[in-house]
């Protein structure tokens, strides 16, 4: 019997493996460095709101528009009054009235001495000029309290007290007021009658007239308020007013509006 060739044995591929041969099992896989676990901080309980005590949306928007609505029309308002303001002024130019004491003077002047005390009787009689400087204003005056006095410091001693009441002064226009008072065996020291009585005859008795009124602006017929005032004339000698007429000091918003 003739012997065949021998085939020759093949190679095996690599990464070949035998499906007849046991399986053996991966290898496990490298230990894992344990890490320390974080503790996890803990939640409270969200609290459940009522439905009745939820901001609603609406009103809150509706607030807001209103205080927009209210803050824009307080700036316009702001700005429509100054601008009227500025052009009142650019057109009127207004100026505050003057006022001079333009004469003074003391009648019936007598100091009597009696075992009760020395008193006092004269009649006191002063001329107020008031001058209106405006173009286009005019000025409305209120009832006029006045109060009249002679000398200065402890040495002041009242001479009456008068009303005088309210007119209206145009513009460009100069008003001469009256004023009288008068005092009846008014009780004072004796001493004080003594220097009353050589300041009189030397002409150093100082006077002074206090007066509170209302003053108000006019344009066009109508009346613009009325402002309280008051006004202080004098403080000069009977000699000084001989020559001289003094400017009366005006100051605003002391005394309450006369009724």
């Amino acid at each position: 019997m003739a012997d065949y060739p021998m085939k020759p044995v093949l190679q095996k591929p690599p990464g070949y493996r035998d499906p007849n041969s046991p399986s053996s099992p991966p290898p496990p896989p490298p230990p894992i460095a344990a890490r320390p676990q974080q503790q996890q901080p803990m939640r409270k309980p969200s609290a459940t709101i009522p439905s009745s005590f939820r901001p609603k949306k609406k009103r809150r928007n509706c607030c807001r528009f209103c205080c927009c609505f209210i803050c824009i029309s307080l700036i316009l308002l702001i700005f429509l009054l100054l601008i009227s303001t500025a052009i009142f002024y650019l057109w009127f130019d207004p100026k505050l009235p003057t006022f001079t004491l333009s004469s003074f003077r003391l009648d019936d002047f007598k100091l009597s001495d009696d075992p009760d005390g020395a008193s006092l009787s004269a009649t006191a009689i002063a001329r107020v000029e008031m001058r209106n400087p405006n173009t286009k204003l005019v000025f409305y005056y209120g009832n006029t309290d006045v109060e009249m006095s002679v000398g200065s410091g402890n040495d002041e001693t009242d001479m009456g007290k008068t009303t005088v009441n309210g007119f209206r002064q145009g513009p460009k226009n100069s008003t001469s007021v009256k004023v009288e008072t008068n005092v009846k065996n008014e009780l004072v020291e004796r001493g004080l009658a003594k220097r009353l009585g050589n300041k009189f005859q030397s002409k150093d008795l100082v006077i002074n007239v206090v007066a509170k009124t209302n003053i108000g602006l006019g344009v066009g017929g109508i009346k613009i308020g009325m402002l309280a005032v008051n006004l202080r004339c004098g403080g000069v000698s009977l000699n000084k007013l001989d020559t001289d007429s003094p400017k009366c000091i005006l100051n605003t918003l002391k005394w309450v509006n006369i009724q």
